[in-house]
């Protein structure tokens, strides 16, 4: 039992850790929490690209972003290769929803969306997305150095799978957008 009460409080203690006490004070709690939002945007690129010529994969388009912040990166001083790398795990992550819900629409043909929505106006959406992405890569890069960033992110995501009601397939997508979070040793 006391086992539990100490984990219990080394849990408690991470995840105050991971969450910004203010602006000021940086934790991996709002690059987590962009990642997901992220991932649930990844439901909209899905129903707009569904039963379309569009591909999951975009080569093109995923270029344009991986060019976009490796030119950013050095003006906020990030390394431009561990830019895109974490940009890659974001877009890696955005395709696994979209396998998921093509998989589950066609078997599920009733559960296909109505609408589709716009691709041109969720493209901005996630533009806004990821380059509050960047500016947080470059907040919180000593934290991304630390030997502690495994377990803090570890918790942020936990919280923010909680705070985002996701699903197995959304928490799978966050584990795999933030595995590219802390930087290599």
């Amino acid at each position: 039992m006391r086992v539990l009460a100490v984990l219990f409080a080394v849990v408690s203690g991470l995840v105050l850790a991971s969450v910004p006490a203010s602006a000021s004070a940086p934790g991996l709690w709002r690059l987590t929490d962009l990642a997901a939002q992220r991932v649930a945007i990844a439901d909209q690129v899905a129903a707009a690209k569904y039963g379309t010529p569009s591909p999951i994969d975009d080569p093109v388009r995923e270029q344009q972003i991986y060019d976009s912040v490796s030119a950013q990166a050095p003006a906020l001083g990030l390394d431009p290769a561990d830019a895109v790398r974490f940009f890659r795990a974001q877009i890696e992550a955005n395709k696994l929803v979209q396998r998921g819900w093509y998989a589950r629409w066609d078997a599920h043909p009733s559960e296909v969306p109505t609408t589709r929505p716009d691709l041109g106006q969720i493209r901005p959406v996630i533009d806004r997305v990821n380059a509050g992405l960047l500016t947080e890569l470059a907040a919180t890069l000593s934290l991304r150095e630390s030997r502690l960033c495994p377990a803090r992110q570890l918790v942020a995501a936990g919280v923010a799978d909680v705070v985002h009601r996701f699903d197995a397939l959304h928490a799978r997508a966050l584990g795999e957008a933030t595995s590219a979070t802390c930087l290599p040793a």
